[in-house]
Protein backbone atom coordinates (compact mmCIF):
# COMPACT_ATOMS: atom_id res chain seq x y z
CA UNK A 1 0.00 0.00 0.00
CA UNK A 2 1.48 3.07 -1.07
CA UNK A 3 0.85 6.88 0.83
CA UNK A 4 0.99 9.52 -1.39
CA UNK A 5 2.58 12.81 0.04
CA UNK A 6 0.61 15.93 1.01
CA UNK A 7 1.41 19.05 -1.74
CA UNK A 8 3.19 21.82 -0.19
CA UNK A 9 0.54 24.78 0.82
CA UNK A 10 0.91 27.37 -1.74
CA UNK A 11 1.96 30.14 0.71
CA UNK A 12 -0.10 33.47 0.49
CA UNK A 13 3.02 35.11 -0.59
CA UNK A 14 2.75 33.33 -3.99
CA UNK A 15 -0.70 34.47 -4.45
CA UNK A 16 -0.26 38.00 -3.28
CA UNK A 17 2.57 38.27 -5.60
CA UNK A 18 0.11 37.11 -8.55
CA UNK A 19 -1.94 39.90 -8.29
CA UNK A 20 0.40 42.70 -8.75
CA UNK A 21 -0.39 43.85 -12.48
CA UNK A 22 -3.88 44.06 -12.06
CA UNK A 23 -3.65 45.92 -8.62
CA UNK A 24 -1.62 48.58 -10.54
CA UNK A 25 -4.12 49.16 -12.95
CA UNK A 26 -6.88 49.39 -10.48
CA UNK A 27 -4.11 52.03 -8.90
CA UNK A 28 -4.96 54.39 -11.52
CA UNK A 29 -8.81 54.92 -10.55
CA UNK A 30 -7.66 55.10 -6.68
CA UNK A 31 -5.24 58.44 -7.51
CA UNK A 32 -8.12 59.71 -9.70
CA UNK A 33 -10.37 59.44 -7.15
CA UNK A 34 -8.27 60.53 -4.15
CA UNK A 35 -6.24 63.47 -6.28
CA UNK A 36 -7.85 65.98 -3.71
CA UNK A 37 -5.54 64.55 -0.77
CA UNK A 38 -2.68 63.61 -2.60
CA UNK A 39 0.22 65.49 -2.83
CA UNK A 40 0.25 68.66 -5.32
CA UNK A 41 2.38 70.31 -6.96
CA UNK A 42 4.45 72.39 -5.72
CA UNK A 43 3.78 71.18 -1.79
CA UNK A 44 6.44 70.59 0.71
CA UNK A 45 5.88 67.05 1.04
CA UNK A 46 7.11 64.52 4.20
CA UNK A 47 6.16 61.01 3.69
CA UNK A 48 6.40 58.45 6.57
CA UNK A 49 6.23 54.61 7.25
CA UNK A 50 8.69 52.38 8.58
CA UNK A 51 10.01 49.35 6.70
CA UNK A 52 8.82 48.48 3.09
CA UNK A 53 6.72 51.49 3.80
CA UNK A 54 9.67 53.98 4.48
CA UNK A 55 11.46 52.45 1.45
CA UNK A 56 8.18 53.14 -0.52
CA UNK A 57 8.27 56.83 0.70
CA UNK A 58 12.02 56.89 -0.13
CA UNK A 59 10.89 55.77 -3.71
CA UNK A 60 8.25 58.19 -4.04
CA UNK A 61 9.86 61.07 -3.20
CA UNK A 62 12.48 61.01 -5.57
CA UNK A 63 10.18 60.53 -8.12
CA UNK A 64 8.04 63.59 -6.79
CA UNK A 65 10.81 65.28 -6.65
CA UNK A 66 12.67 64.74 -9.72
CA UNK A 67 9.47 65.61 -11.52
CA UNK A 68 9.81 69.15 -10.28
CA UNK A 69 6.79 68.39 -8.07
CA UNK A 70 8.32 70.08 -5.02
CA UNK A 71 10.38 69.49 -1.91
CA UNK A 72 10.01 66.52 -0.74
CA UNK A 73 11.63 63.94 1.93
CA UNK A 74 10.70 60.58 3.16
CA UNK A 75 11.78 59.97 7.09
CA UNK A 76 11.27 56.85 8.99
CA UNK A 77 8.62 57.25 11.59
CA UNK A 78 10.61 57.40 14.55
CA UNK A 79 12.65 60.00 13.48
CA UNK A 80 10.05 62.48 11.90
CA UNK A 81 12.15 65.76 11.67
CA UNK A 82 9.53 68.23 14.09
CA UNK A 83 11.32 71.54 13.10
CA UNK A 84 10.82 71.41 9.32
CA UNK A 85 8.26 72.82 8.14
CA UNK A 86 6.24 71.43 5.44
CA UNK A 87 2.31 71.60 3.70
CA UNK A 88 1.51 68.27 3.76
CA UNK A 89 2.44 64.48 5.33
CA UNK A 90 1.25 61.89 3.31
CA UNK A 91 1.76 58.38 5.48
CA UNK A 92 2.12 54.72 4.64
CA UNK A 93 1.21 52.13 7.21
CA UNK A 94 -0.46 48.61 6.29
CA UNK A 95 -1.37 47.52 9.44
CA UNK A 96 -3.00 50.83 10.45
CA UNK A 97 -0.93 50.07 14.24
CA UNK A 98 2.44 50.52 13.96
CA UNK A 99 2.92 52.11 17.40
CA UNK A 100 6.20 54.66 15.74
CA UNK A 101 3.46 55.92 13.25
CA UNK A 102 0.82 56.33 15.24
CA UNK A 103 2.76 58.56 17.17
CA UNK A 104 4.17 60.45 14.86
CA UNK A 105 0.83 61.16 13.35
CA UNK A 106 -0.56 62.31 16.49
CA UNK A 107 2.54 65.17 16.77
CA UNK A 108 2.02 66.40 13.27
CA UNK A 109 0.56 70.39 13.77
CA UNK A 110 -3.34 69.50 13.67
CA UNK A 111 -3.16 72.70 10.81
CA UNK A 112 -1.44 70.57 8.60
CA UNK A 113 -2.95 67.88 6.15
CA UNK A 114 -2.05 64.45 6.67
CA UNK A 115 -3.24 61.50 4.27
CA UNK A 116 -2.64 57.99 4.87
CA UNK A 117 -2.68 54.88 2.55
CA UNK A 118 -3.63 51.92 4.40
CA UNK A 119 -5.16 48.50 3.47
CA UNK A 120 -6.28 47.43 7.07
CA UNK A 121 -9.83 48.82 8.16
CA UNK A 122 -10.73 50.12 11.73
CA UNK A 123 -7.37 50.61 12.75
CA UNK A 124 -6.25 53.82 14.33
CA UNK A 125 -4.24 55.58 11.81
CA UNK A 126 -7.40 55.96 9.41
CA UNK A 127 -8.64 58.12 11.93
CA UNK A 128 -5.89 60.72 12.13
CA UNK A 129 -5.71 62.06 8.29
CA UNK A 130 -7.54 61.85 5.28
CA UNK A 131 -7.72 57.81 4.95
CA UNK A 132 -6.79 56.32 1.31
CA UNK A 133 -8.02 52.61 2.11
CA UNK A 134 -6.93 49.87 -0.01
CA UNK A 135 -8.22 47.02 1.36
CA UNK A 136 -8.36 44.99 -1.86
CA UNK A 137 -4.54 44.40 -1.75
CA UNK A 138 -4.19 43.30 2.01
CA UNK A 139 -1.78 40.91 2.80
CA UNK A 140 -2.09 37.61 5.00
CA UNK A 141 1.64 37.02 4.29
CA UNK A 142 3.82 39.17 6.91
CA UNK A 143 6.08 40.03 3.86
CA UNK A 144 4.57 42.87 2.14
CA UNK A 145 4.10 42.98 -2.02
CA UNK A 146 1.68 44.23 -3.44
CA UNK A 147 0.09 46.69 -0.57
CA UNK A 148 3.61 48.45 -1.13
CA UNK A 149 3.97 48.20 -4.81
CA UNK A 150 0.36 49.44 -5.19
CA UNK A 151 0.74 52.06 -2.87
CA UNK A 152 3.76 53.09 -5.05
CA UNK A 153 1.61 53.04 -8.25
CA UNK A 154 -1.27 55.58 -6.65
CA UNK A 155 1.64 58.28 -6.56
CA UNK A 156 3.15 57.39 -9.70
CA UNK A 157 0.11 57.52 -11.48
CA UNK A 158 -0.90 60.74 -9.25
CA UNK A 159 2.41 62.08 -10.92
CA UNK A 160 1.63 61.66 -14.11
CA UNK A 161 2.88 58.20 -15.01
CA UNK A 162 1.45 55.77 -17.45
CA UNK A 163 2.57 52.55 -15.88
CA UNK A 164 1.04 50.39 -18.46
CA UNK A 165 4.40 49.47 -19.54
CA UNK A 166 5.02 48.41 -16.35
CA UNK A 167 1.95 46.29 -16.03
CA UNK A 168 2.72 44.43 -18.98
CA UNK A 169 6.01 44.34 -18.12
CA UNK A 170 5.29 42.60 -14.51
CA UNK A 171 2.73 40.18 -16.31
CA UNK A 172 5.02 39.08 -18.45
CA UNK A 173 7.32 38.13 -15.57
CA UNK A 174 4.47 36.29 -13.70
CA UNK A 175 4.32 34.07 -17.34
CA UNK A 176 7.76 32.96 -16.85
CA UNK A 177 9.10 30.23 -15.07
CA UNK A 178 10.83 31.51 -12.13
CA UNK A 179 12.98 28.22 -12.36
CA UNK A 180 14.42 29.06 -15.00
CA UNK A 181 14.41 32.75 -14.82
CA UNK A 182 16.20 32.92 -11.64
CA UNK A 183 18.58 29.87 -12.03
CA UNK A 184 21.41 32.62 -11.61
CA UNK A 185 20.33 33.74 -8.61
CA UNK A 186 18.29 31.14 -6.85
CA UNK A 187 21.42 29.43 -4.92
CA UNK A 188 23.68 33.08 -4.86
CA UNK A 189 25.13 33.11 -1.65
CA UNK A 190 25.36 36.52 -1.48
CA UNK A 191 23.07 39.15 -3.27
CA UNK A 192 24.04 43.13 -3.90
CA UNK A 193 21.30 44.90 -5.09
CA UNK A 194 21.95 48.25 -6.71
CA UNK A 195 19.81 51.15 -8.27
CA UNK A 196 19.71 54.85 -8.84
CA UNK A 197 17.14 57.62 -8.19
CA UNK A 198 14.07 55.61 -7.22
CA UNK A 199 15.26 52.42 -8.14
CA UNK A 200 17.69 52.64 -5.37
CA UNK A 201 14.93 52.64 -2.76
CA UNK A 202 13.41 49.26 -4.72
CA UNK A 203 17.16 48.12 -4.39
CA UNK A 204 16.39 48.48 -1.00
CA UNK A 205 13.27 47.06 -0.73
CA UNK A 206 14.63 43.78 -2.51
CA UNK A 207 16.87 43.22 -0.12
CA UNK A 208 14.97 43.67 2.70
CA UNK A 209 12.25 41.11 0.97
CA UNK A 210 15.06 38.34 0.94
CA UNK A 211 15.98 38.78 4.22
CA UNK A 212 12.66 38.16 5.86
CA UNK A 213 11.55 35.68 3.40
CA UNK A 214 14.61 33.69 3.72
CA UNK A 215 16.99 35.17 5.52
CA UNK A 216 19.23 35.68 3.30
CA UNK A 217 22.76 37.81 2.95
CA UNK A 218 21.50 40.71 1.23
CA UNK A 219 22.98 44.53 0.99
CA UNK A 220 21.71 47.47 -1.42
CA UNK A 221 23.63 50.53 -2.32
CA UNK A 222 23.41 53.45 -4.85
CA UNK A 223 25.05 51.74 -8.08
CA UNK A 224 27.08 54.51 -7.47
CA UNK A 225 28.24 53.69 -4.28
CA UNK A 226 28.81 50.06 -5.08
CA UNK A 227 32.75 51.34 -6.51
CA UNK A 228 33.03 52.40 -3.72
CA UNK A 229 33.87 49.78 -1.12
CA UNK A 230 30.76 47.12 -1.55
CA UNK A 231 32.54 45.87 -4.62
CA UNK A 232 34.99 44.25 -2.44
CA UNK A 233 32.05 41.81 -1.19
CA UNK A 234 31.77 40.68 -5.06
CA UNK A 235 32.99 37.10 -6.15
CA UNK A 236 32.00 34.06 -7.80
CA UNK A 237 28.83 32.35 -6.40
CA UNK A 238 27.42 35.58 -5.06
CA UNK A 239 25.76 38.56 -7.42
CA UNK A 240 24.74 42.01 -7.96
CA UNK A 241 21.12 42.43 -9.09
CA UNK A 242 20.99 45.63 -10.89
CA UNK A 243 17.02 47.70 -11.19
CA UNK A 244 16.50 50.37 -13.98
CA UNK A 245 19.20 52.08 -16.53
CA UNK A 246 22.75 51.37 -15.69
CA UNK A 247 25.62 54.09 -15.25
CA UNK A 248 28.19 53.87 -17.45
CA UNK A 249 30.56 50.38 -17.17
CA UNK A 250 29.11 49.14 -14.22
CA UNK A 251 28.42 46.32 -16.05
CA UNK A 252 32.33 46.01 -17.07
CA UNK A 253 33.46 46.45 -13.17
CA UNK A 254 31.11 43.90 -11.44
CA UNK A 255 32.45 41.54 -14.06
CA UNK A 256 35.73 41.82 -13.03
CA UNK A 257 34.65 40.16 -9.46
CA UNK A 258 33.48 37.43 -11.02
CA UNK A 259 30.29 37.51 -9.67
CA UNK A 260 26.73 36.71 -11.66
CA UNK A 261 25.38 40.10 -12.84
CA UNK A 262 21.44 40.44 -12.78
CA UNK A 263 19.97 43.33 -14.98
CA UNK A 264 16.53 43.95 -17.22
CA UNK A 265 15.71 46.53 -19.19
CA UNK A 266 12.30 47.12 -17.35
CA UNK A 267 10.88 49.23 -15.17
CA UNK A 268 12.41 48.47 -11.14
CA UNK A 269 8.97 47.95 -10.40
CA UNK A 270 8.02 45.26 -12.45
CA UNK A 271 11.44 43.94 -12.03
CA UNK A 272 10.74 44.14 -8.03
CA UNK A 273 8.29 41.21 -8.78
CA UNK A 274 11.02 38.63 -9.52
CA UNK A 275 12.80 39.30 -6.40
CA UNK A 276 9.23 38.48 -5.00
CA UNK A 277 9.69 35.20 -6.95
CA UNK A 278 12.97 34.49 -5.87
CA UNK A 279 11.68 35.10 -2.64
CA UNK A 280 8.96 31.91 -2.98
CA UNK A 281 11.93 29.89 -4.58
CA UNK A 282 14.69 30.56 -1.84
CA UNK A 283 11.92 30.41 0.87
CA UNK A 284 10.74 26.84 -0.38
CA UNK A 285 14.06 25.25 -0.96
CA UNK A 286 15.30 25.69 2.76
CA UNK A 287 12.17 24.78 4.15
CA UNK A 288 10.89 28.05 5.36
CA UNK A 289 7.62 29.87 5.65
CA UNK A 290 7.92 32.75 4.00
CA UNK A 291 4.21 34.24 5.19
CA UNK A 292 5.07 33.95 8.56
CA UNK A 293 9.13 34.87 9.02
CA UNK A 294 11.36 34.87 12.02
CA UNK A 295 10.68 37.13 14.63
CA UNK A 296 8.65 39.16 12.45
CA UNK A 297 5.30 40.37 12.77
CA UNK A 298 2.53 42.32 10.70
CA UNK A 299 2.51 45.34 12.71
CA UNK A 300 5.26 46.74 15.48
CA UNK A 301 2.96 47.53 18.60
CA UNK A 302 5.55 48.85 21.15
CA UNK A 303 4.60 48.88 24.77
CA UNK A 304 3.31 52.67 25.76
Amino acid sequence: MSISAHPTPVPHLATEVATQPDDWARAETTAAEHRAVLPQPGERVAIIGCGTSLFMSRAIAALREGSGHGNTDAWPASEVRSGREYDRYLVICRSGTTTEVVNAMREIPTHIPRTVICSSPGTPVLELGDPILIDEVDEQSVVQTRFATTTLAILRWHLGADLNPAIAQARAVLAEDPAVSLAAVRHAEQISFVGMGFAAAIAEEAGLKLRESCQSWTEAYLQTEYRHGPISISTPGRAVWAFGPLVPNFEADVAVTGAHFEHRDIDPMADLVRVHQLCVLRSADQGLDPDHPRNLNRSVVLEQ
